[in-house]
């Protein structure tokens, strides 16, 4: 992956299961050692127990100046002119020309490199209560995941499976510790539905001041406390509740914003900053930090403007995929329309729009 998006999501690895969400940078990917299916460490820990304060790093002092509109037209605007390789590119926005370049500023994170996110409730025409979801990351291998655990709801969710295999390329499914490896994907929520309607998805978000840890309430993984949401709440107002009674640890990789929405219709996102947990009652979220924005900032952004206009023409799943297509940027790995109805999703990767894969909640 190319330079600023290969630290986000090295970083984002750690997110995963460690107690991590869009940060201090760990090494790079093909330094960093792989997560440990086996004892729970890196992407599919449990990470219940208690936190250290990490002293947090010094940030460098940005070189560049770029509003998500301008990050958007610089990307957009590369281009490959022939096999020398020779690229091209239009910089948009601004920069400090005297300001040293090092190592750290360029595999600092790029805020444009995550999702984009949307929950709609059932039509006046009957139609379902829809939650649409682009995971927008690297080149990394996927894999939808059901779950029925004894004691929990039913589920079904996509994951990215670097952060439980460590490797970016096709898993040998004929290799038996690959094979358990990849068990472990059912810890490592990206998004999901369960059978009561309940869905949720994260995005990064620019830092934010956290709430203060309190003392005998347990500590989980960015990612984990979606499963536990999965597994054991049918309500937003359940899931909030879970949420609430959890630190959510970010360390080591982006902090992350939550979407939530429920068969109800009732969607928020959850975000943490001014320390406490903040709980927006909205239908779209991207990679901006919502708490304290009213609408003009919001419709600012190039991708939360065109969910919320697009939203209300949305009637069913395909329409829903069309609104998806209609954000998707170069590097969405997949998009998913879940109905909250039926607990089904609708599935497709890399931008190939015209193959739906199309799941239902169980597959025994």
């Amino acid at each position: 992956m190319a330079g600023p998006r290969r630290s986000f999501c090295a970083a984002l690895a750690a997110l995963a299961v460690a107690a991590a969400g869009g940060c201090s940078a760990p090494p790079p990917r093909e330094t960093a050692p792989p997560p440990s299916a086996g004892t729970g460490t890196g992407p599919a820990q449990a990470s219940a127990s208690a936190r250290a304060d990490p002293a947090p790093a010094a940030q460098p002092r940005p070189v560049l100046t770029q509003s998500a509109s301008d990050i958007r037209r610089t990307i957009e605007s590369l281009r490959r002119v022939d096999d020398l390789p020779l690229y091209e590119m239009t910089f948009h926005g601004s920069y400090d020309r005297r300001a040293p370049l090092d190592e750290r500023l360029l595999s600092a994170q790029a805020g444009d490199w995550a999702c984009s996110l949307f929950a709609l409730p059932a039509s006046a025409d009957g139609g379902p209560a829809l939650f649409g979801r682009n995971f927008d990351w690297d080149d990394h291998p996927a894999m939808i995941v059901h779950a029925d655990p004894p004691d929990g709801h039913a589920s079904l969710s996509l994951v990215d499976l670097y952060y439980v295999l460590g490797d970016a390329g096709a898993p040998d499914t004929a290799d038996p510790l690959t094979r358990r490896r990849m068990a472990h994907a059912v810890l490592t929520p990206f998004d999901g539905v369960n059978d009561r309607g309940l869905a949720v998805g994260m995005a990064q978000v620019p830092d934010g001041e956290l709430p203060a840890r309190r003392a005998g309430r347990p500590a989980v993984g960015s990612v984990r406390i979606m499963r536990i949401m999965l597994d054991e709440a049918a309500t937003v107002d359940e899931a909030l509740e879970i949420m609430r009674g959890h630190d959510i640890d970010f360390s080591g990789g982006p902090q992350l914003h939550y979407m939530i929405a429920d068969a109800t219709g009732r969607s928020v996102v959850v975000e943490f900053a001014r320390g406490r947990l903040n709980v927006i009652e909205e239908r779209a979220l991207t990679n901006f930090a919502m708490t304290g924005t009213g609408p003009r900032r919001r419709m600012a952004d190039t991708r939360y403007r065109t969910l919320v206009s697009g939203m209300p023409g949305v009637r069913d799943g395909e329409d829903a995929m069309a609104l998806l297509a209609r954000v998707a940027q170069g590097h969405t790995r997949w998009s998913v329309v879940y109905d909250l109805r039926d607990a089904t999703a609708r599935v497709v990767t890399g931008r190939r729009w015209e193959r739906v894969h199309t799941v239902p909640l169980v597959r025994r």
